[in-house]
């Protein structure tokens, strides 16, 4: 009953959405969540690797969309993660914010998505991000040479059956990157690809699902995948779980349940399975993938916080019989319980 009184109350996720840019960067208030993220795989001059992720989240606490009585109220929370992957060094450092939009703290709009410090600007794509905590500090800029992918099919994202059981989903899949790291009394000049996810949604995961494993595959022949597998609470792969190919232009193909397998195979952190196997038979697409951090869980610090674990990623396999290699991130939920946002 809950889920029906959330979607009569807020904005749903229908077909026939027209995307504009930059509009739809920003904050789209009349849907109860919302989330942009950023990974990436940097390298610095002599090849020593980090991965990062920098997620902004929006999630109005209450049952109906309002009006703030005061700059203080807290009718929305915004949450951030910022998390490094020093490779090299075998370290995962992470931290987490809360704030209010209200007085400033927070928000997404004008050209700019922020949660104090942290920040990424946006023109008709993302241009840049600078964010840091006390251990250390990134500052990056993007270029993109393909369009934003629209997930899904006519607009929407689909995650259950039934009307605004979806989400609006779009993603830059390489955003080339270069700035620089501050980091262990050192400053590090780095360069790498990035990857961004903007969703926003009102309905939640169905109770009979309890979470998802995702992946993005950036492909050594400028090639991108998608792809996300829910989880059901009986060990079965939802028939919702989808995703998409990226060709070297940009041209895009939805991907349905059925035309993808998602596998673990082999080594776990705690309950996380961190090496898959990954098949795409329609493109002739087989992949091993591995980590080389398998310590990359963000614990939450906060009520709203979910638990989760995201990460850098090695892909390598064939491709149409060719060998080909790639990376990415993969992100995993609903391991320690249900995911309820």
């Amino acid at each position: 009953m809950k889920t029906l009184a959330l979607l009569a109350i807020f904005a749903v996720a229908k077909p026939g959405y027209r995307y504009e840019f930059p509009r739809d960067h920003f904050a789209h208030p009349e849907f109860k969540t919302e989330w942009w993220y950023f990974t990436g795989n940097l390298r610095d001059e002599t090849g020593r690797r980090f991965g990062f992720e920098l997620t902004f989240f929006r999630q109005a606490r209450g049952e109906e969309p309002r009006d703030a009585r005061s700059v203080w109220d807290a009718n929305e929370v915004w949450l951030a993660h910022l998390t490094l992957s020093d490779i090299a060094g075998g370290r995962f450092l992470h931290e987490e914010r809360v704030n209010r939009a209200g007085p400033g703290l927070a928000g997404a709009r004008e050209g700019v998505v922020w949660n104090g410090n942290w920040s990424t600007r946006f023109g008709s794509a993302p241009e840049s991000m600078d964010a840091s905590t006390a251990e250390f500090r990134l500052q990056l800029r993007f270029s993109t040479k393909k369009p934003a992918v629209i997930h899904g099919e006519n607009g929407v994202s689909a995650k259950a059956p039934g009307e605004g059981r979806a989400s609006h989903y779009v993603s830059f899949t390489r955003l080339e990157s270069t700035g620089t790291l501050s980091y262990g009394g050192r400053e590090f000049r780095v360069t790498g690809a990035a990857w961004m996810d903007h969703e926003f949604f009102t309905h939640q995961l169905e109770p009979e699902q309890r979470g998802w494993d995702w992946v993005s595959i950036q492909l050594e022949d400028s090639t991108e995948l998608m792809l996300f597998r829910i989880r059901r609470r009986d060990g079965s792969v939802d028939p919702f779980s989808a995703g998409t190919y990226v060709d070297a232009s940009g041209r895009t193909r939805q991907l349905g349940a059925g035309d993808f397998r998602m596998t673990p195979s082999g080594a776990r952190h705690g309950p996380y399975p961190i090496e898959w196997e990954i098949a795409v038979p329609s493109l002739g697409i087989e992949l091993r993938a591995t980590t080389p951090l398998p310590a990359q869980e963000l614990s939450g610090k906060s009520k709203w916080s979910p638990e989760y674990w995201e990460g850098a990623m090695d892909y390598s396999g064939s491709k149409q019989g060719r060998s080909i290699r790639g990376k990415g991130y993969l992100e995993m939920t609903g391991y320690r319980g249900p995911v309820r946002m």
